[in-house]
């Protein structure tokens, strides 16, 4: 959504730190951070996000090449179907978690 309005407040410059800081924490602008609690948004910070994607990307690529090497014969994995829908259902909470939803 396009920013169209200039909003400013007066706040103690203590404040205006802890603001910064939960904005930061959360990896948003101080803008957005100030929008989503004044509209009563839900926010969600994950200390380990950047760790925890990059292990079920990890983990994705490892179902892929377990995939391909299934349907080329060469080896042979029961339940994959299984770890490939649950590796999604959790990509798809993670996702939904971290948009606020």
């Amino acid at each position: 959504m396009k920013k169209d309005i200039k909003f400013s407040t007066r706040m103690a410059s203590a404040d205006r730190e802890k603001i910064r800081a939960l904005a930061a924490k959360a990896h948003m602008s101080m803008s957005d951070y100030v929008t989503a609690c004044c509209l009563g948004k839900r926010i969600t910070v994950i200390d380990e996000q950047k760790e925890l994607l990059r292990q079920l990307k990890g983990i994705g690529g490892n179902i892929n090449r377990l995939t391909v090497l299934a349907n080329m014969g060469k080896v042979q994995v029961i339940g994959l179907d299984k770890a490939a829908q649950e590796l999604s259902e959790v990509s798809a909470a993670l996702r939904s978690v971290m948009e606020g939803r």
